[in-house]
């Protein structure tokens, strides 16, 4: 009878062995079977990471290997999809993992869930500012400059705006300097300094929500904005 006991609890412990080691196979094939998600503006991990190194290997990132999907990698996103031929919009879609080398379904490590911040003080929205300032206001007064990115900080804080910088900026049709490419540009010195002191809350426009040259306007329901005051060749209204 003590054999037969002894027997029962072999058999009873290989079959948890057994068992064991069948949900741990189970779990690498599902790990393996999930795909890697899309990578844009805001995501961090360790697959971002992979992002940055390969374009910095090939040339086209230039900042830290840092994890954060920030103004630098997106741009340089950008520029590896325009020079492969693919759509240029800054997410590291299917097309662009495969372009950069990547097994789609190597990697489950991105946190895919984008909650936009209400932060305006990292270094990425005064380098983003700072491009959206030069392709809009370039040749206007530094006071001008710094209008513009005023608009911008009182859109953010606006009901009626997205509540961060990138998603003002972005919003469809609100710039033409991103729509024509003019923001594409490196931006000057005084632009950044510019960006830096409208983050900061200097506010020459009283609290504008639009600006427009009045000699290139084409979409002419801006005159109907209440004017607040003109720097520059901007007027500037709510």
């Amino acid at each position: 009878m003590k054999n037969y006991s002894i027997s029962r609890i072999k058999v009873v412990l290989l079959i948890l062995i057994l068992f064991t080691t069948f949900c741990v196979e189970l779990s690498t094939l599902n790990m393996s079977m999930k795909t890697m998600a899309n990578l844009y503006w805001g995501n961090s991990g360790s697959d971002v990471s992979r992002v940055q190194s390969r374009l910095k290997d090939w040339g086209y990132y230039d900042g830290p290997v840092d994890g954060f999907f920030g103004v630098r990698t997106w741009l340089a996103v950008r520029k590896f999809q325009a020079n492969n031929g693919l759509n240029v919009t800054g997410i590291v879609d299917d097309q662009t993992k495969v372009a950069l080398g990547f097994n789609i379904s190597q990697y489950t490590s991105i946190s895919s869930t984008y909650t936009p911040t209400t932060s305006t003080t990292t270094n990425d929205d005064v380098y983003l500012l700072a491009m959206l300032i030069n392709g809009e206001a370039r040749g206007e007064p530094f006071i001008g400059k710094v209008a513009v990115g005023a608009v911008v900080m009182n859109r953010v804080r606006s009901p009626m705006f997205p509540h961060t910088i990138a998603g003002v900026i972005f919003q469809p049709g609100a710039f033409s300097a991103v729509d024509d490419g003019q923001m594409w540009l490196p931006p000057t010195q005084d632009c950044i300094r510019a960006a830096q002191d409208a983050i900061a809350g200097w506010d020459p426009t009283g609290g504008a929500l639009y600006y427009y040259n009045a000699s290139r306007v084409q979409n002419y329901w801006i005159f109907n904005r209440p004017i607040i005051t003109q720097i520059g060749n901007h007027i500037f209204a709510r």
